[in-house]
């Protein structure tokens, strides 16, 4: 007679086996998650916008960096005096914002320079920070100059801002011609960063590693980039207007 096959008994793992795999499953879910973590990149996001601006005798440009409607600068030019002349180009930065620089002077930078926390800014200067000033006396004697803005070609505003209490860094690009007791200055570009407290290096208008410097948080090592700098024959052809500035291209 033919016997029936016999079954088996289910294999049953003790309650403290069946624990222990339990917290090796969990260990190992969240160790994979950390490394999940750890690969992310940080999202940052340099927004950049090209500019034709020419800021002459008592001019004034509202800097909008995020185009929120904020005006988070104010670049302008002063031209008064009695006995005495003054004319003086000024970055005037709105309650919580500054400029990079030291004492009154906004700091003319070059392309690549870092701008971040590592960096010191200044604001609450009279009818904002100097980035250039022109005294001269109308009973003759010598002029006096004050400011690092003087006959510059693309150099940079260090710019930091509050957008929502959170910090963010940027830069303004112009370039300055004096002559004799006046000048013209232009602005030819500006941008930021979107990530807060993300530094930013001068003339950087893009996230992509290939065309932009290598950021830190806190602006303390950079590389210079590709500079975005147009080039122009003479500041007088800016007094023009848009028909004398060439056409740009937004990277």
């Amino acid at each position: 007679m033919k016997q029936s096959p016999r079954r088996r008994k289910p294999f049953e793992v003790s309650e403290s086996l069946n624990k222990r795999l339990n917290m090796y499953a969990l260990a190992a879910g969240a160790a994979g998650a950390g490394v999940l973590a750890l690969a992310q990149p940080a999202q940052g996001k340099v927004v950049y916008t090209p500019a034709r601006q020419v800021i002459g005798a008592n001019g004034v440009y509202n800097l909008d960096l995020t185009g929120d409607g904020t005006v988070d600068f104010l670049i302008q030019q002063w031209n008064y005096g009695n006995w005495a002349s003054n004319n003086q180009l000024l970055a005037d930065a709105a309650v919580g914002n500054g400029v990079l620089g030291s004492r009154d002077q906004a700091a003319a930078l070059e392309s690549g320079a870092p701008i971040g926390s590592a960096q010191k800014f200044i604001a609450g200067g009279d009818n904002g920070e100097v980035m250039l000033s022109v005294t001269h006396f109308t009973t003759g004697g010598t002029s006096f100059v004050h400011g690092a803005w003087a006959n510059v070609r693309s150099r940079y505003l260090g710019l930091k801002f509050e957008v929502n209490g959170e910090t963010h860094y940027g830069w303004a690009r112009l370039s300055v011609e004096r002559q004799e007791y006046h000048f013209t200055a232009a602005l030819t570009g500006y941008a930021y960063e979107t990530t807060p407290n993300m530094a930013i290096n001068a003339g950087e208008t893009s996230d992509d590693p290939a065309d932009s410097s290598a950021k830190s948080p806190d602006g303390s090592s950079s590389r210079v980039n590709s500079s975005d700098t147009p080039r122009y024959g003479s500041l007088g052809s800016l007094a023009l207007g848009a028909l004398g500035l060439p056409v740009r291209r937004q990277p």
